[in-house]
C-alpha cells in the first residue's frame, strides 16, 4: 500500500496490526466501483469506491470516505481490521471499550440532569 499521502507510520501500524491478526492480503479480494453521493466530475468518473472481502471471514467493508482510491484502500482495511478484531475479542476490542466508555459518561451526564432538575430554583417557595 504505498500511499504518497497517508503517513508511512500509519500504513506500517495497519499492516502490523493485520500481521497480529493474521489477515493476509492473499485473503482479501479488492474491487474498485464508483462511489456514489458528493465528489462531483471526480466521482462519477473514476472507480474510486474501495469494496473489499475478507474470505476467510466473509465480512465485507465498502468505503468511499475520499476522492482517491489509495486513501479509499487504506481506510478500508483499517475498517476491516476494527471489524475484525471486534469479532475476535468482542467487549475487550478498542472500539467497544470506547463505546462502553461513552455510553457510561452519557449515562452520568444524564443523572446529574435529573437531580439539578429536582432542586428547587432561586425564588421558589
Amino acid at each position: 500500500m504505498g500511499e504518497s499521502f497517508i503517513s508511512p507510520d500509519k500504513v506500517r501500524a495497519l499492516e502490523q496490526r493485520m500481521s497480529e491478526l493474521g489477515i493476509e492480503e492473499k485473503d482479501i479480494e479488492e474491487r474498485f466501483v464508483r462511489a456514489q453521493g458528493r465528489g462531483g466530475q471526480k466521482v462519477n468518473k473514476t472507480s474510486s469506491c474501495v469494496h473489499i472481502r475478507h474470505v476467510p471471514t466473509g465480512i465485507e467493508v465498502k468505503c468511499q470516505q475520499s476522492r482517491a482510491r489509495a486513501a479509499n484502500r487504506f481506510f478500508a482495511r483499517r475498517i476491516l481490521t476494527e471489524k475484525l478484531e471486534a469479532r475476535l475479542l468482542g467487549d475487550g476490542s478498542p472500539r467497544a471499550r470506547e463505546a462502553e466508555r461513552i455510553r457510561k459518561q452519557k449515562k452520568r451526564r444524564s443523572r446529574r440532569g435529573r437531580s439539578r432538575d429536582q432542586r428547587p430554583g432561586p425564588g421558589s417557595p
